[in-house]
């Protein structure tokens, strides 16, 4: 297996070339790719989300395409579409924005419920169908997206079906002013775009994902996920909790926090670090938790403190985990 540390800190050493300050969010997006998910930026514009996706698609060597989502963009920008050919007398396909590794949906929540929809669809199942014929996307394939807070100028909430299909949720946040200077020393001379060098292809991506999807995992573990999502279904400020899917996600992410950790075998501290990220945008807040001012990731936090902690030791996992 290879050295999901290793690994870990060389990705991150590139993006903090041109990412000023975001190594955490980095290192999740990088769990969430190893996971084989997808991501939402939930953030106000102008933080560095384009660069962050940028630095990702140069470090690994993935393909990258961006589409601002605006309320004129139709489902066929995003899956291309067939058109009639005069000289060949057929019709030919003209390639959509989603044929490529690392789609950026910018703004997504700007756009129409029709052009969600289809881009959703894609993340779901990998393959979209055009005029009858189906086509995949290439391997590996990753979407972050975008959105604005809901109330700012021109936006709608996501459907929670859809917000569903988002393994995790992040925000970047404004920088310090320490980080913000350096980011405006940074950009005096020339692009830190053009100092990242792609470290890994997309098969050490595909390899990566294997052996992630690898890591042992105990039983009280997958009790302790369990426990956590019921408890978010019968918490009193929320109306609707995590999802079977939510739950899955969860332990996608344990895996690949363990991987990228060095360890063969995931630990409750694994749970617990992923476990607002997937959980943030699931939760379907109560009118109660609405009016008291109260947020998601506080719930999130409410959560953890009321579920006990499976008490197992790194010795006990690393010997099960060799005996199976």
């Amino acid at each position: 297996m290879s050295n999901g540390k290793e690994i870990m800190d060389r990705v991150l050493y590139e993006i903090k070339k041109a990412v000023v300050g975001k190594e955490e969010v980095a290192g999740k997006i990088l769990m969430a790719l190893t996971a084989g998910g997808h991501v939402l930026l939930d953030d106000i514009p102008g933080v560095g989300k384009t660069t962050l996706a940028l630095s990702f698609s140069k470090a690994l060597s993935l393909d990258y395409k961006r589409l601002q989502f605006t309320p004129d963009v139709t489902p066929s920008d995003i899956t291309g579409f067939m058109m009639y050919n005069k000289k060949s007398g057929e019709f030919e396909y003209n390639t959509g924005a989603i044929l490529c590794n690392l789609f950026l949906a910018d703004e997504i929540n700007r756009t129409s419920a029709k052009t969600q929809s289809a881009l959703l669809e894609v993340m779901e199942e990998g393959r979209f169908t055009v005029e009858g014929e189906t086509r995949q996307v290439p391997q590996p394939f990753i979407v972050i997206a975008t959105q604005n807070p809901i109330g700012s100028i021109g936006t709608q909430q996501l459907p929670e079906s859809q917000l569903d299909r988002f393994m995790i949720c992040l925000s970047m946040g404004y920088p310090t002013p320490e980080e913000l200077s350096v980011i405006m020393k940074q950009r005096r001379v020339d692009n830190p775009l053009d100092k990242i060098n792609s470290i890994l292809s997309k098969e050490d991506i595909l390899n990566m994902r294997k052996e992630a999807a690898e890591i042992f995992v105990h039983d009280a573990i997958y009790d302790y996920v369990s426990a956590l999502s019921t408890k978010s279904r019968e918490f009193d400020m929320v109306s609707l909790g995590l999802s079977p899917r939510g739950s899955m996600a969860l332990i996608r992410m344990t895996k690949a926090r363990a991987y990228l950790s060095g360890r063969d075998f995931a630990i409750p501290d694994d749970v617990q670090n992923c476990f607002g990220d997937v959980a943030v945008h699931r939760l379907l807040l109560s009118t109660k938790a609405k009016v008291g001012g109260v947020t998601a990731a506080q719930i999130a936090k409410d959560i953890l403190s009321q579920v006990e902690v499976p008490q197992i030791s790194e010795e006990l996992l690393m010997g099960e985990h060799v005996e199976s």
